[in-house]
């Protein structure tokens, strides 16, 4: 028999675990950066400059300065992504709310939660019921109406594409979650049925959900299950075991990773030649 997990894991682990390759790298390069300074005051302080030794250093200050207008950039570009998404998820509660239903929003981890009071399922159980089904064809309906706007493809025969106003949804996760009570194995299972449940009663309301597709020209709705790895509510009480036996909708917006991480790339290669040169002259000035 499908159970829920045996033993509550304590806090809830971060969310935010789509943490793109560009976000990592400029963490990196401002590392780099500050690496880069420090040898270049350290050479100034050591070593008697020479013409040469001074042009090399100039250099190096103006793509530095280059260098952090493109990190700013970038870091504004991932300020839009964020802005975009917020409006989003403020767009799908709106109309919620309009269909009388309420749900609860994260932004900084772009996630619609589909509380008891939208979705709630009975222990050892995944499919929807009664109320349950008529408010996630409810949501299917707002879903229809507002994820058009954001997607930059259209299935259905050979893809069409354009340019969206704002940010590009990648993905939307069904995810679907477990309480902390029964068997860890058999709660992988119910928390995917769950998930799974809540797409097939979505896109049979809203076939036209399954058209929408991301740049790669893939589906954007898709599942996933967390057994009760990701509790919303860590205590082990029957309020918080409702709580966590839920549906939330996990939005992650395209941010072109790759083309920003090849442009890092290139950066980080071209001040580990600068740092060459003034380790040269730094050599020619002793």
């Amino acid at each position: 028999m499908i159970a829920e997990e045996e033993t509550a894991r304590g806090g809830e682990e971060s969310e935010n675990y789509f943490v793109s390759m560009t976000d990592m790298m400029v963490g990196v390069l401002f590392v780099f950066i500050i690496m880069l300074m420090t040898f270049a005051l350290d050479f100034r302080r050591t070593t008697d400059v020479q013409e040469d030794a001074l042009k090399v250093a100039q250099e190096v200050a103006a793509k530095l300065d280059a260098l952090d207008g493109d990190v700013r950039a970038e870091l504004a570009r991932m300020n839009d992504v964020e802005r975009d998404r917020r409006a989003m998820l403020l767009d799908i509660r709106s109309q919620l709310a309009t269909e009388g239903l309420s749900v609860q929003i994260d932004e900084a981890n772009g996630v619609l939660r589909l509380t008891e009071d939208a979705v709630r399922f009975q222990p050892a159980r995944a499919d929807l019921v009664d109320r349950n089904r008529d408010n996630v064809d409810k949501i299917a309906r707002v879903l229809a109406q507002v994820l058009p706007r954001w997607v930059p493809c259209r299935g259905g025969g050979e893809p069409s594409c354009r340019r969206t106003e704002g940010a590009a949804l990648e993905t939307l996760f069904v995810e679907g979650h477990t309480d902390a009570t029964g068997n860890d194995g058999d709660n992988w299972q119910l928390s995917t049925a769950r998930a799974v449940s809540t797409y097939r009663e979505l896109i049979t309301v809203m076939p036209e959900l399954r058209r929408l597709l991301n740049s790669r020209h893939e589906e954007v709705v898709s599942v996933s299950g967390y057994s009760s790895t990701r509790p919303i509510d860590p205590r082990s009480q029957r309020e918080a075991w409702d709580r966590n036996r839920r549906i939330d909708l996990r939005f992650v917006m395209e941010t072109e990773d790759r083309q920003g991480l090849r442009q890092i790339l290139k950066m980080t290669d071209d001040m580990r030649d600068e740092i060459t040169r003034l380790r040269a002259a730094s050599g020619a000035a002793r």
